[in-house]
């Protein structure tokens, strides 16, 4: 079905006319992508969403080799929607030592991964030169290796523990050997509804500003948003609508990634969860609102491999990676996959079953095979 047929089927003259503009490439509004969110049925959705993907990805899904090291659960910040984090010596609680961080990149010297991704707590007592050195020695230890590390907060938190600019920090850790942000703690950028959620962590304005910096130093990143909780679709689009905003400004983001609020082991854990509708509908408006993100990714340990087949249907071109069951985050609020490991096999095997040609990459999307076979 062309889209002209397509359009033809669309019964809401409303949904009909923002159908038409996103088939003829142009970006929707604010108010626009909250009539496709109420209104809109998720057949609709899906199709809008295929045909963005399609422009900026063609058929390929992504996927990296890669592992996690989550250096600690200790944090300063008490979240409500966090089941991760904890205070020092309270049960459940770990803090690797620099050995101990070592040790786990030593185990794939000799291994095909391509990236390290170090995100965890926000530690009250590690600063930006701890973490330089520890940089400098991953990178001695297998040169060639992507590490992406450290969201805005725990940058936030160690720049100021080591009287830096967010400038002066970024610089000192690039020269370390980061080569990339991850783009957690974005959570929600509403200042009423984080204040309600988060209110302690880094604002949404410092973590905007903060990978702004990281951009025009030449560190790319990703992003993020916290949905399902008490955020509304206004809130959800407030927040797109930012990211796309600093994307026309520095081009720095590689890809979004939806992150569901996962409610087990939590002070937020009454309100429950979304359904896996609202998620497929969320990774649709994410594809079809940020039109100059190239990437939507489905964070595969937080969504479960169950479903991550039916979101390639959805506007999703990238499953993040291989993760070799080295993080916690997800499996400790409740996710089915307790034990996060897919092989390359895997989900190759994922994506062909799709109908879709699998592509593996690096950490800022250079292409390093792709299976057409």
């Amino acid at each position: 079905m062309n889209p002209e047929q397509f359009l033809n089927t669309i019964k809401d003259q409303e949904i009909g006319q923002i159908a038409s503009k996103i088939f003829e490439n142009k970006r929707i509004t604010l108010n626009e992508g909250l009539a496709l969110y109420k209104k809109a049925e998720l057949s609709i959705l899906a199709v809008l969403a295929n045909y963005s993907k399609k422009l900026l990805t063609g058929k390929k899904v992504f996927f990296n080799k890669n592992i996690h090291i989550e250096p600690t659960n200790i944090c300063i910040y008490n979240c409500k929607f966090c089941s991760y984090s904890r205070k020092k010596g309270e049960p459940g609680s770990w803090e690797l030592t620099e050995e101990e961080i070592l040790n786990s990149v030593k185990k794939y010297k000799n291994s095909d991964i391509t990236e390290i991704h170090i995100v965890g707590g926000t530690h009250p007592h590690w600063d930006t030169f701890y973490w330089s050195n520890i940089l400098k020695k991953i990178k001695g230890i297998i040169p060639a290796i992507f590490i992406k590390a450290f969201t805005a907060v725990e940058l936030d938190n160690m720049f100021r523990k080591s009287g830096l600019t967010v400038k002066e920090g970024i610089r000192i850790l690039k020269n370390s050997g980061l080569d990339a942000i991850p783009g957690g703690g974005a959570e929600i950028f509403n200042s009423n509804i984080r204040n309600k959620i988060c209110h302690e962590k880094t604002s949404g304005k410092e973590w905007l500003k903060i990978h702004e910096i990281a951009h025009t130093e030449g560190i790319k990143s990703n992003a993020t948003i916290l949905y399902g909780h008490i955020e509304k679709y206004e809130h959800r689009l407030e927040h797109m609508e930012l990211l796309r905003n600093l994307q026309d400004k520095t081009k720095g983001f590689s890809a979004f990634i939806p992150l569901k609020y996962k409610s087990s082991n939590n002070e937020m854990q009454q309100i429950g969860e979304v359904s896996i509708t609202e998620d497929l509908k969320n990774y649709a408006m994410s594809r079809i609102y940020l039109d100059n993100f190239k990437h939507i990714k489905a964070y595969w340990p937080m969504l479960g491999k169950k479903y991550i087949p039916v979101s390639l249907a959805f506007g999703v071109d990238d499953l993040d990676g291989t993760i070799k069951d080295t993080t916690k985050i997800y499996s400790m609020a409740g996710a089915d996959d307790q034990s996060p490991s897919m092989t390359e096999t895997e989900i190759i095997e994922l994506i062909k079953n799709e109908g879709f040609i699998p592509a593996e990459r690096d950490t800022i999307y250079n292409e390093i095979k792709v299976y057409n076979e």
